[in-house]
């Protein structure tokens, strides 16, 4: 009635691993996997939260925060300067305006450049807030080795909700100096007298320049004023400038335009060749109707004195030199001013034991008060021909009157008789 088959045994109850669990008969061994299962899930948790804490929050964007940054845009950009030269530096400035009238917009990273206008300060990398309607600037420093041309770099600014913001802006690149001319010059230059030039520093750039300052140097060259500062020069504009040189040799002059475009120093030069030749505008006395005189043993010398030339001849004057010595009244004499074409009489008195000639000097003052000199050697052996010619030249006339005389007297001694 009972059967005689025996229950199974168990494990101990300490003793209920996997390798002991008891198996009910029929029933297939089942593999021992419940661990790698547990081990698997556990890796698969680790990764999402892994993903879950790595991931921006733009990555949950919803349509509220798309359409909140959507009302943000770039307002203005300020480029210094607004055109570079090739191996310039400047500064790029962008304002970002919030247009939400009641959400603030969180930023975090903005940045701008590409490989033709590169970025030389770094990006913001930090959070940031931009309040309802407020505007906040973004500044980067920026440099470019690129030639002559257009570039339209690009700025982007990413948004803590949603998305970024993208905006290209121009950056020209000019190589075009300022221009330095001479406008006006003298034909010919003298030593040691001062002449004037005329320069012209013009800006055919599209951008304005700063800092403008002129120079002239050169060796033994005498200018004034040898700096001017002229400032700021807008695009479009050119100004005159006048300087005064002395030449104190035959050496070109330096004339230096010296400038900044931003930040960045710039220069342009030329130089003025300076030779000495007759200048054909100066006054120029030319001594005339010169005529001497020997009375007492003191020489006199008259004459005129006109001025040939193109300018005044100030405080003509008229003196005698070695070998002569000059004797009362007239040891020299002034004439005085000699406008061009106007002339003026002079008369001096000297002695000269033994000598043949004596030069006259001429000096007269120029429009800078250089004293101009100039001789002239004048014969005086003529007044001792003439003195000495006075004697036998009154002898016929003696002669004729003693003639005339006798004649007079015999005709009227004759007509006596007759009566």
């Amino acid at each position: 009635m009972f059967s005689s088959t025996k229950p199974p045994a168990f494990p101990a109850r300490q003793d209920l691993t996997v390798k002991n669990r008891p198996v009910l008969s029929g029933a297939r061994n089942v593999p021992s996997t419940c661990f790698a299962v547990s081990r698997f899930g556990i890796f698969l948790l680790l990764i999402v939260i892994i993903v879950v804490l790595v991931l921006p929050a733009s990555a949950y964007a919803t349509p509220e925060s798309i359409i909140t940054t959507g009302n943000v845009y770039v307002s203005g950009v300020t480029l210094d300067p607004s055109v570079l030269f090739t191996g310039d530096k400047g500064t790029a400035t962008f304002y970002v305006t919030n247009g939400n009238a009641n959400q603030s917009i969180g930023v975090n990273h903005a940045t701008f450049g590409d490989k033709d206008i590169r970025l030389t300060s770094g990006g913001y990398d930090t959070s940031a807030n931009i309040g309802p309607l407020q505007t906040r600037s973004f500044i980067f420093s920026i440099a470019t080795d690129a030639s002559e041309g257009s570039y339209y770099p690009t700025f982007s600014l990413s948004f803590s909700e949603a998305g970024s913001l993208y905006y290209r802006t121009l950056v020209q690149v000019d190589n075009t100096p300022l221009v330095l001319t001479i406008i006006d010059k003298p034909d010919t230059f003298t030593q040691d007298k001062k002449d004037t030039i005329t320069m012209q520093v013009a800006n055919p750039r599209k951008n304005d320049v700063k800092n403008v300052i002129l120079e002239v140097s050169g060796d033994s060259i005498t200018a004034t004023p040898s700096k001017v500062y002229i400032g700021a020069l807008a695009s479009g504009v050119d100004t005159n400038m006048t300087v005064s040189i002395t030449p104190g040799k035959e050496s070109p002059v330096k004339i230096t335009v010296n400038y900044d475009n931003g930040d960045n120093y710039h220069a342009v030069s030329l130089e003025m060749p300076v030779s000495f030749t007759p200048n054909k505008k100066q006054a120029s006395p030319q001594m005339s109707n010169v005529q001497v005189k020997l009375e007492n043993g003191i020489y006199h010398v008259t004459g005129d004195v006109t001025n040939a030339g193109l300018e005044t001849a100030n405080g003509v004057t008229v003196t005698a030199l070695s070998p002569a010595v000059p004797q009362d009244p007239y040891k020299s004499y002034v004439i005085g001013a000699l406008k061009p074409d106007d002339f003026g009489s002079f008369e001096v008195t000297f002695t000269a034991n033994a000598a043949t000639s004596v030069p006259l000097q001429m000096s007269y003052k120029d429009t800078d008060g250089n004293v101009v000199t100039s001789r002239q050697d004048v014969a005086i052996t003529v007044a001792d021909s003439a003195q000495t010619q006075v004697q036998p030249n009154l002898l016929p006339v003696i002669v004729i009157a003693l003639l005339i005389v006798l004649a007079g007297g015999y005709l009227y001694i004759r007509r006596r008789k007759k009566q």
